[in-house]
């Protein structure tokens, strides 16, 4: 297992230095989240360009934000702004996508597409059209929602085939989960906004081995344990590994505080 964290709030200037020392302290992964407005007193900053800093005082690890609502973004714009920040980083970012959290103002109070249906085609055609931009060749689609001619995005990704994509995937919609299992990694959730299980995880695994081999498919869960007792966040840590997670990425969506962050990234991924 491997393992990753969020870093949720904070001055820029500390977010980049805390990427930094969870490098130091042997995670594997360091994440920013993608969001416009969620409440007045909460700072919030780019992705794109946070992203880019992480990977410039780092080395290691992997860099990604948890997660991108790619149906309120430009497909051929965020095409080129993940080739750059794969070239940035050396090929160590990863694409993390999803229909995105409504509680985000910028969605309906900003104009943009709220209804469900619409946001997930939006999101398989962007999808297909990151696909195929990334081959360096030429490509053109003709979509219900995104059309044009072909053309050619140069340069191509350093990662080949192209640079992985972790779609969140809820259980049990074979819609959402069949677009996880056509990409790199799965984000898990539960229809409904039910509690995931490790025994959900299991059958998660289960449902895409027979849809594809599970070989280099990241199976990626979220939570939040405690520095302050290392076995009790390691056995947490086991139980979803042994139902088949292959990432546990820790995260406080609680606090937004970068003295708590720093407390649990000095600690030390939970191995």
């Amino acid at each position: 297992m491997k393992y990753g964290v969020i870093i949720t709030g904070g001055p820029v200037s500390d977010q980049i230095e805390l990427a930094r020392t969870a490098e130091a302290t042997g995670w594997d992964g360091v994440f920013t989240w993608d969001g416009i407005h969620v409440g007045d007193q909460v700072a919030v900053h780019d992705p794109w360009v946070l992203m880019s800093a992480f990977a410039m005082a780092t080395e290691r690890v992997r860099i990604g934000a948890m997660i991108q609502p790619l149906s309120r973004r430009r497909p051929w714009k965020v095409a080129r702004e993940a080739v750059t920040l794969d070239h940035v980083s050396n090929g160590r970012f990863v694409l993390c996508v999803g229909l995105g959290a409504m509680d985000d103002s910028g969605w309906g109070r900003v104009g943009e597409e709220t209804d469900r249906r619409i946001r997930a085609e939006r999101l398989d055609e962007t999808l297909q059209i990151l696909v195929g931009l990334w081959t360096g060749e030429p490509f053109g689609l003709s979509g219900q929602h995104y059309a044009f001619r072909p053309m050619a995005f140069k340069p191509a990704p350093i990662q080949q085939p192209r640079i992985p994509i972790w779609v969140v995937g809820a259980w049990p919609s074979t819609r959402s989960m069949g677009r996880a299992a056509r990409h790199d990694g799965l984000l898990p959730n539960v229809v409904g906004g039910a509690e995931l299980t490790p025994e959900l995880i299991e059958q998660a695994c289960a449902w895409i081995a027979q849809r594809r081999s599970l070989d280099g498919f990241e199976i990626v869960v979220e939570g939040k344990s405690s520095r302050d007792d290392p076995g009790s966040a390691s056995a947490e840590a086991r139980r979803w590994a042994d139902a088949g997670a292959t990432w546990w990425i820790e995260s406080d969506w609680e606090t937004f505080d970068p003295v708590v962050a720093r407390g649990r990234i000095e600690a030390g991924p939970p191995r």
